[in-house]
């Protein structure tokens, strides 16, 4: 079990803030959107090379991708890093970045889907806690929650949320830390040093256009690899545009069904419908951040410590 999680310190009015792209291309008139909001927060936005960058569907080559935001990692007048959008493309350069320096002084690093990769493994190799966030790609889409949840984090505020019930939930209440994000990612990363540690912890999953057999595959790999078996809890965000093979091959269970039959053999609080994750719904959550999950009969809290 992960001890002594390092919290990035809280920014304040003025500080920088940058915007990087570590996967898919992006224009800047794509993040304009976020770039106003974030300075109306206060902040004052930077963005790397990155943005407008090509290769192909990547924002620059590997190198050009990994010197950027090494640059923006290093840059000590950079508060805080968003991460531009998803796609794929950074674990291409996770074991190349250098996180020496930054290790000495984090900074809070801030996405979702793709950048599960740097969450998971500034987790795991660091200890250093990081922000599941929505990303500037989808600001002008997203609720008013999802990014003001993010500010608060930012700005060191505690944010707990509180949500209806699922028929599907386990009752019960938990602490822990909090892991997971993609799961598609978290997968992905099975067998490296960013691979993920579940044990005594609150799992949150989310992911999204999978095929309802391969979204099963992955929830028996989290049940095969032990990852269920020890949990303080299991979080399950939005479940996104799942799909059947065809009409004439439906998987018969629903993703939340699937998630469902896979645990309950265990006893840990479980909640489903979490909003995080692909929709334009998407709380901000503290990866690496101490949590108490209470699952009753009509709510679920999450509360900060």
């Amino acid at each position: 079990m992960i001890e002594n999680i390092i919290t990035p310190l809280k920014l304040k009015a003025g500080d920088k803030i940058g915007i990087v792209a570590t996967a898919r291309k992006i224009s800047l008139q794509e993040i304009q959107f976020a770039i106003d909001t974030i300075n109306g927060w206060g902040l004052e936005v930077v963005w790397g090379s990155t943005i407008g960058k090509e290769d192909f569907q990547f924002a620059g080559t590997d190198e050009e991708r990994l010197a950027d935001f090494q640059n923006l990692l290093d840059d000590d007048s950079v508060k805080g890093i968003i991460c531009a959008r998803g796609g794929y493309g950074t674990v291409r350069f996770v074991d190349e970045i250098d996180f020496r320096k930054f290790s000495k002084k984090p900074k809070w690093i801030c996405g979702y889907s793709d950048i599960t990769v740097l969450h998971s493994h500034l987790l795991n190799v660091y200890n250093i806690a990081s922000v599941h966030s929505t990303m500037p790609l989808s600001f002008s889409e997203n609720t008013e929650d999802s990014l003001e949840s993010l500010r608060e984090i930012l700005f060191g505020e505690n944010v707990s949320y509180s949500f209806a019930a699922n028929k599907l939930n386990r009752i019960g209440s938990e602490e822990g830390i909090l892991c997971g994000g993609n799961l598609s990612l978290l997968q992905n990363l099975s067998g490296t040093d960013s691979d993920l540690d579940t044990d005594e912890k609150i799992l949150f999953i989310e992911d999204v256009d999978e095929y309802l057999y391969h979204f099963d595959r992955m929830i028996q790999w989290l049940k095969r690899s032990g990852k269920l078996n020890n949990l303080s809890g299991l979080m399950v965000g939005h479940l996104s545009k799942m799909k059947n093979l065809n009409e004439k091959n439906p998987f018969g269970k629903t993703a939340e069904e699937i998630v469902a039959e896979a645990v309950r053999e265990f006893d840990y609080p479980i909640c489903f419908g979490f909003p995080a994750g692909h929709e334009n719904d998407n709380r901000a959550l503290i990866i690496g951040g101490r949590y108490g999950l209470t699952v009753g009969n009509e709510k679920v809290d999450l509360k900060m410590f």
